[in-house]
């Protein structure tokens, strides 16, 4: 087979092209904003998962990780992830309890990026979403040591077989190392793609307790 060339990344080039009135143009609140964004992102059925966001973390040494992770929760409290406590996003959280978030819903131009502390979910709140998942995805979060090293995916199936066992004919407890993150965002980014790449920012930033509102240049 013929070498196939790699495609040169700094060939390519998209154009922007959103027009009418700006999307934000009268948005009051950061909350309610996000909510219409999610909701778009939603319908267009264009994203594959409206929900999915990049969360960057920093652990106790300073060295930066990021990863894709799916909200649960999106309201004016921040968002809301779960995830297994002692993984290594869990590790960097508990080190250093701040985070920033992305959500690229490109199919609509648009990105929205939070950034600020991170706070537990109440065990009250992580458990009515625990009840909500399907028990496969309950009996993997027992069976999967997150982020730690393991001989084979065979290894893997081992412990989720023995996990299947050990709760057969009962219903799959919380875990103790598994809970709910909620990003409690200090700063919120509006980001929608203008042709010539003139593209609209806009800031809501919280000072001295109170939220102010600002364009940013592109």
């Amino acid at each position: 087979m013929a070498d196939v060339p790699s495609p040169d990344p700094a060939a390519m080039r998209r154009g922007y092209d959103a027009d009418g009135e700006l999307p934000f143009a009268d948005a009051a609140d950061w909350p309610t904003l996000l909510a219409d964004w999610f909701a778009a992102a939603v319908a267009t059925g264009a994203v594959g998962e409206a929900n999915a966001m990049q969360l960057a973390t920093v652990d106790a040494d300073g060295r930066p990780g990021v990863r894709t992770v799916l909200a649960k929760a999106i309201d004016a409290r921040g968002v809301a992830f779960y995830t297994n406590l002692d993984s290594a996003k869990g590790r960097a959280l508990a080190a250093r309890p701040f985070a920033e978030a992305v959500f690229a819903w490109l199919p609509l131009q648009r990105q929205v990026r939070l950034r600020g502390p991170v706070e537990p979910v109440g065990e009250d709140e992580a458990r009515q979403y625990w009840d909500t998942r399907p028990r496969g995805s309950q009996l993997g979060a027992w069976a999967s040591r997150q982020s730690r090293p393991i001989a084979s995916r065979n290894e893997l199936l081992a412990d989720y077989a023995a996990i299947e066992r050990r709760f057969a004919g009962s219903p799959v407890p919380l875990p103790p190392f598994w809970g709910g993150l909620r990003l409690v965002p200090d700063a919120v980014e509006f980001w929608s793609g203008r042709p010539d790449r003139l593209h609209d920012r806009l800031l809501f930033a919280l000072e001295a307790g109170s939220w102010v509102r600002r364009r940013l240049a592109p």
